[in-house]
């Protein structure tokens, strides 16, 4: 599943982080790395962007750039 899709409230890990070049190293460095645990918080009211809670923080990330982390919901 990917990240853009994952339900308010839910919490996955990631698995993988796709992306090529300087977008791949953004979302590294903002701590999306895998087997890092994040939760769906929020989702702006026209659907972009997205609030996450990771690492113990919260991270704003645009749709378009949350399709390119694979996550893996768990139970």
């Amino acid at each position: 599943m990917k990240l853009d899709s994952l339900p308010i409230g839910r919490e996955a890990v990631i698995t993988a982080v796709g992306g090529q070049g300087a977008l791949r190293c953004r979302l590294l460095d903002m701590g999306l790395i895998p087997k890092t645990a994040v939760r769906v918080e929020k989702i702006a009211p026209l659907g972009d962007p997205l609030e996450l809670h990771v690492r113990g923080y919260s991270l704003s990330l645009r749709k378009e750039d949350a399709r390119n982390i694979e996550v893996e919901v768990r139970p």
